[in-house]
């Protein structure tokens, strides 16, 4: 928003710092000549130690515009509660007379003087401190609406599924099955000591059943490993 007097509207009336500790912050205000003369200022502060003005006085041209930056010095701590009490004051006057056409170097306190008859304008500035703009966080992959989740990837490269319970059930399901053939193949082998025991007395070879009974305890102990 421009305010001001007649002779310069300054463009913001206050003067806001994104404050951090220990960095050197400024900002700009932008002072526009809105007559037909050549118009003098002079920017003074409150804590000229605190602040750096460029330029703090110059002369601004018959419908013109000027740029002041100020730029406030590091500091080592932050005021309480954020407040600050700190204003400028931006002079102006009509570089008229002896004065027109004059250079900035050529400014003289005279000049900001009413007594000498000089058409003199005063404007108030205020100071405040904002919070300094952060960067748009990185939106990560896969957290969009509508986007199914991913599974996160370990070190090694493998990939953790998400559902624990599920894989739970897994591995209570292969338990009980390699529980199950455990007790089958316990169960071939005693069949075959007896068939062994039964073709010892009887004199005679291997049975048939005794020949199919091999067999299948050879598969299930492969159907196992693979399990395993």
């Amino acid at each position: 928003m421009s305010t001001g007097g007649e002779l310069l509207s300054v463009d913001p009336q206050e003067l806001q710092f994104p404050f951090e500790l220990k960095k050197q912050i400024s900002c700009s205000m932008q002072l526009a000549n809105k007559t037909g003369n050549h118009v003098a200022f002079k920017v003074k502060t409150t804590n000229p130690k605190k602040y750096c003005v460029r330029p703090n006085t110059g002369i601004v041209s018959p419908h013109s515009k000027c740029d002041v930056v100020v730029t406030m010095q590091a500091q080592k701590e932050a005021p309480p509660d954020m407040q600050c009490k700190d204003k400028f004051l931006l002079q102006s006057a009509v570089a008229s007379g002896e004065f027109e056409g004059a250079s900035a170097k050529e400014i003289t306190p005279e000049m900001f003087s009413k007594e000498s008859g000089n058409q003199v304008e005063e404007c108030k500035l205020r100071v405040s401190y904002v919070a300094p703009r952060q960067p748009p966080s990185p939106v990560r992959e896969g957290s969009e609406e509508g986007t199914s989740p991913r599974a996160s990837v370990s070190e090694n490269g493998t990939a953790n599924t998400l559902d624990s319970n599920t894989v739970r059930a897994l591995i209570s399901k292969l338990s009980e099955e390699k529980n199950s053939a455990i007790q089958q193949n316990k169960r071939l082998h005693q069949e075959l000591e007896l068939l062994k025991r039964e073709s010892k007395r009887s004199r005679g070879g291997i049975s048939l059943m005794y020949v199919i009974l091999f067999g299948l305890v050879g598969i299930l102990l492969g159907y196992l490993i693979k399990k395993t």
